[in-house]
């Protein structure tokens, strides 16, 4: 089965090009699953649940999520009410008080089992639970029919993120990094059969510093003083990665990352 995955989706000029190419794109690719990090999707901080409403509606099936998805408080209650279904997802290494869950299971498009789990390094990071010891306790949890497992790794170092892979690996069927905006040119796959890249890039504007404008993060450099970030507006991109899994073995087979161009630039 083939498998979109959606880098951090940054702002409205990052929803905007979800709602103009990701339908479209899953539709090219034979995409039977498409997920999407969407934690910076509120003017770059934060998610609603309108914009988690607008997202699903615009052909997302799974969102998941980082250290920015409580940045909007609004969004509390819909996790306490089911986050949209469960597929609205928080990394799953929270402390267990925390409202939602970071693990969704069901079935692709084409009926196949699949699960998706969202974890969160802690180098750099606030200190929650440790994700290794949170993906042995959920993938254990997991049906052994579910062969096919994206697994969300949104952490600041890329030492973390690779030390995921080589740990998941043969265990899931990908590891894909998020969190830093910028895309790395390390996809492979990894001996026992699990992709891997360290960050898929963003989904949002490119002429700014990691999706913010250029101007507010240089002030904040050069003076040191508290700055507003605002959202970027030119140049909105999407990036992310297309695999090929295995639905029979849950062994990836292809990993491509992909950048798409608004198509009005």
């Amino acid at each position: 089965m083939k498998v979109l995955f959606i880098g951090d989706i940054v702002g409205s000029p990052g929803r905007r090009i979800v709602g103009e190419r990701a339908r479209r794109l899953a539709e090219e690719h034979g995409a039977e699953l498409v997920v999407a990090n969407c934690e910076n999707a509120a003017a770059g901080f934060g998610i609603t649940p309108a914009l988690v409403e607008e997202l699903l509606g615009a052909g997302l099936d799974v969102l998941t999520s980082g250290n920015h998805v409580f940045d909007r408080k609004e969004i509390l209650p819909l996790f306490e009410q089911g986050a949209a279904d469960g597929r609205l997802l928080r990394p799953a290494n929270y402390p267990g008080s925390t409202p939602g869950r970071g693990l969704w299971v069901g079935h692709s498009r084409g009926g196949a089992p699949c699960a998706v789990l969202n974890l969160q390094g802690r180098v750099f990071m606030p200190q929650i639970d440790c994700p290794f010891q949170t993906a042995d306790r959920l993938l254990g949890q997991l049906p052994k029919d579910i062969k096919v497992i994206l697994v969300d790794m949104h952490a600041e170092t890329t030492s973390e993120k690779q030390a995921m892979g080589w740990y998941l690996d043969g265990r899931v069927s990908a590891v894909l990094g998020t969190h830093t905006h910028v895309p790395t040119a390390d996809e492979k796959i990894l001996p026992g059969g699990t992709a891997y890249v360290t960050d898929v890039g963003m989904t949002g504007p490119y002429e700014s510093v990691i999706g913010n404008v250029k101007e507010d993060v240089l002030k904040r450099f050069l003076t040191g003083l508290p700055q507003r970030l605002d959202v970027a507006a030119g140049d909105a991109r999407l990036c992310g990665a297309v695999l090929e899994i295995d639905d029979s073995t849950g062994r990836a087979r292809t990993l491509e990352r992909i950048t798409l161009k608004d198509n009005r630039l």
